[in-house]
């Protein structure tokens, strides 16, 4: 399944189609020209369980990595994520400072 990406002015989304159904999306804010913040992560529950989620979080960290961008989580799914691949997400996960 193909993940696809769509901005807008202020935000934007990462999301699945299958025969022109929204099937998982993952939407963000941009809060200024560095940083996001993911804020919100939807699968149909036909894909629960099959690493949708994850396929959405990493086509975000594609994109923030190509742009040198860093992200905030307030999607408790994807703060979930990041601290389970802290490690290997350090370069985009935004501090609290």
């Amino acid at each position: 399944m193909e993940v696809k990406h769509e901005k807008k002015d202020k935000s934007g989304r990462f999301f699945i189609e299958k025969d022109g159904k929204q099937m998982a999306e993952m939407t963000y804010v941009i809060l200024n020209q560095n940083r996001i913040d993911i804020n919100h992560t939807e699968v149909d529950e036909t894909l629960k369980g099959k690493g949708i989620g994850y396929k959405l979080v990493n086509a975000a960290v594609i994109y923030l990595r190509d742009n040198n961008l860093k992200a905030s989580a307030s999607c408790p799914y994807v703060q979930y994520v990041f601290s389970k691949k802290q490690n290997e997400y350090e370069d985009i996960i935004q501090k609290n400072n």
